[in-house]
């Protein structure tokens, strides 16, 4: 049974691996995902996509950056599934932005995953200068049904606000893609998007690894029976976003999906609010 969803912030939700969002223009995207930044391009991209596929995933994350959009085409294609049965998302690079080059990245992306169209297409990070003919050609691009929705990645409050005052609020970006966990708890931009009616997205939900031992985290874990990385893909549902961890292990990737048949109370949830100390992992490498 599907569950869509409305941006209200509920915490108490009764989800399941087919739950969805609704965008603020109507297209559905399900909460869980897997990301495939850093997953090697080739024949591990192409099976870890095509595991996660088998086992009921139907949201797949990529970026032109990482070069592997080949591949997960391929695992989509070789997959059995409809083209509207999964969900697929990807961005434009910084140094193809602006309006001319944003239509042509656009078009390589989806040649290379050999699809007639994306279902997200996502600025990749705000470069300064290019944001209003970027945003633009978003805009075209959808009008055009090459992309089903447009959005933005690792964009503050000022970045979309920015972005606002040049497209004169005409068309709101669906999503905005950060990295979100307790450790980076992003309460402002989380009140932001949501009296906006923009999802938000958490890239990095498990910290890179980085706090997977804290110790508040390892009792939560204890009491709930699941693991440290489950506590914290299910804290990220029960917030209300769209959660895409990434693995190129099955044994990880089948433990990522493994969130649905329990719910963290109140207070768990608000020992874990408390957790923020500001760890952006994206500039750890």
């Amino acid at each position: 049974m599907k569950h869509v969803l409305a941006n209200t912030g509920t915490r108490h939700l009764q989800l399941n691996m087919e739950s969805k969002a609704r965008l603020n223009n109507g297209v559905e995207i399900p909460l869980l995902g897997l990301g495939v930044y850093q997953t090697p391009p080739g024949n591990v991209t192409e099976h870890v996509v095509s595991y996660a596929l088998k086992i009921g995933y139907r949201h797949i994350d990529t970026a032109s950056l990482y070069g592997n959009e080949s591949d997960v085409g391929k695992a989509i294609h070789q997959s059995g599934l409809r083209r509207d049965e999964v969900f697929i998302t990807t961005k434009v690079w910084n140094s193809d932005q602006g309006y001319s080059n944003t239509i042509q990245a656009c078009e390589k992306s989806l040649r290379r995953l050999g699809l007639a169209y994306v279902d997200l297409y996502l600025i990749h990070w705000p470069v300064q200068g290019l944001g209003d003919e970027t945003w633009k050609a978003m805009t075209k691009i959808l009008r055009e049904n090459k992309v089903r929705a447009i959005g933005v990645s690792n964009y503050e409050i000022h970045d979309i606000e920015d972005l606002l005052r040049a497209s004169n609020g005409v068309t709101l970006p669906a999503v905005d893609q950060v990295e979100f966990h307790p450790f980076l708890y992003r309460t402002q931009l989380s009140k932001y998007c949501k009296e906006k009616k923009i999802q938000l997205e958490a890239y990095s939900p498990l910290t890179r690894a980085k706090r997977l031992n804290h110790g508040t985290l390892v009792k939560i874990a204890k009491k709930y029976e699941k693991t440290p990385a489950q506590i914290l893909i299910r804290w990220g549902l029960q917030h209300y976003l769209v959660v895409i961890p990434k693995s190129t292990h099955q044994d990880r990737i089948m433990e990522n999906c493994k969130v649905f048949d329990f719910q963290l109370e109140q207070g768990d949830m608000l020992l874990l609010d408390s957790l923020n100390e500001n760890l952006q992992t994206v500039f750890l490498d």
